[in-house]
């Protein structure tokens, strides 16, 4: 079982391989919440993931390191097991979901790993290296429910404590469970008055299920933008710290993750990934409203995010937080009426980025038409004053 000895034992292990990350005080983010940030996002392989997955292997025997390791990951666990692996002169096999991100695989490569895609989400890939374990004597590096490596993830806990000693709560991403379990172990055991709550995705709630129903359950399927915390079924030593150690867990949606992501980038100029993000979404869209006015730490769990899902991200982000939307007003077919509808919608200082004109369908006035409007705004509330404007001259809006 954990120990604080155990844990401290982890930090000077770990102090040749890893960066004691930041924690770093936002601006901007939030007028009702005191928000800190720890930047697992900026350690090394660009996740936490290399604290658990460098300390194990540096605590496996001779013989273990002989025979070479194997692991299945989402993608950062990957990363992590190729560097440390690399880093103890051993040999490395990783077992990817197929759909894990092209940064993910290339940067596993990178760090000299070979690598074995599999059909499926993370537990399809986990029961493959499960076999090649069995086939080929390798040491498997279980990314959350194994002991060692929640030491390591424990750390974190450990550091948030001695950078921001009057914390009053730590927010902290959830998948199967070892990030959250070193974590909540080591501040209930160093200051058990600091809460410590996890955050789900929505579409994969394999621990908040588990938690409330008290007992691990699997998930038929996943679905969620985060990747790294898209996980089926929580580990069994996991299962346990949650139950015991953390005050609460949550979920947010994917729309809520993406809302995350766009402020970490506009207010903080950083980068993270959908799992990363997930703790900063609970706290931005309200699912931990007894933690206003208090001081609290998300953790920030990586950045390893695809250029080509960020793209989509952000856009996505952009129109939940109304900063685009599209109108369709219908009016007749006549001069002098878009220029009327771009009147109104410059003197409510909102961008137009594009403009499409059709004629009216079916049930419409036979001279009338459409305007499909492309907007950039400001704010929900800004969308709104547009459409009343409109409304009031006298224009249909849909």
């Amino acid at each position: 079982m954990l120990t604080r000895e155990r844990i401290q034992a982890a930090r000077s292990i770990l102090s040749e391989a890893i960066y004691k990350t930041e924690v770093v005080q936002t601006n901007g983010l939030s007028e009702e919440y005191h928000i800190f940030l720890k930047t697992e996002n900026l350690q090394k392989t660009g996740s936490f993931k290399i604290r658990g997955a460098y300390h194990k292997i540096a605590l496996l025997s001779p013989e273990e390191k002989r025979r070479g390791v194997i692991a299945c990951s989402a993608g950062n666990h990957a990363q992590g097991v190729a560097l440390a692996a690399k880093k103890n002169g051993i040999f490395s096999l990783i077992c990817l979901p197929e759909g894990a991100p092209i940064s993910k695989v290339e940067a596993t490569k990178s760090y000299g790993a070979q690598l074995c895609l599999v059909p499926g989400v993370y537990d399809d890939a986990y029961n493959r290296a499960v076999e090649l374990q069995h086939e080929k004597g390798y040491t498997f590096i279980h990314p959350f429910d194994d002991e060692q490596v929640i030491e390591g993830q424990a750390t974190i806990g450990a550091e948030i404590l001695e950078q921001l000693d009057d914390v009053d709560a730590i927010v902290v991403p959830v998948g199967g469970g070892g990030l959250i379990a070193g974590v909540a172990f080591a501040v209930k055991s160093i200051n058990p008055n600091v809460k410590v709550y996890g955050v789900q995705a929505e579409g994969a709630p394999s621990m908040f299920n588990s938690v409330r129903d008290h007992r691990r359950e699997t998930l038929p399927f996943v679905s969620t933008i985060a990747d790294g915390i898209a996980v089926k079924q929580p580990g069994e030593l996991t299962f346990d710290y949650c139950s015991r150690y953390v005050d609460d867990i949550v979920t947010v949606t994917d729309d809520e993750i993406a809302m995350a992501i766009l402020a970490l980038i506009e207010k903080q100029k950083m980068i993270a990934e959908g799992a990363g993000a997930a703790s900063l979404a609970a706290v931005l869209s309200h699912k931990l409203p007894f933690l206003k006015g208090k001081r609290v730490c998300c953790l920030i769990s990586g950045g390893n995010i695809d250029v080509t899902i960020l793209s989509r991200v952000i856009q996505r982000g952009l129109l939940m937080t109304g900063r685009q939307c599209t109108f369709n007003v219908e009016l007749l077919d006549k001069p002098g009426q878009l220029v009327a509808v771009s009147q109104i919608i410059a003197h409510c200082g909102a961008n137009v980025t594009g403009v499409h004109h059709e004629h009216a369908n079916a049930g419409s006035d036979v001279i009338g038409c459409f305007l499909r409007i492309d907007m950039e705004t400001r704010d929900t509330a800004h969308i709104a004053q547009i459409k009343t404007e409109l409304a009031n001259a006298g224009f249909k809006i849909s």
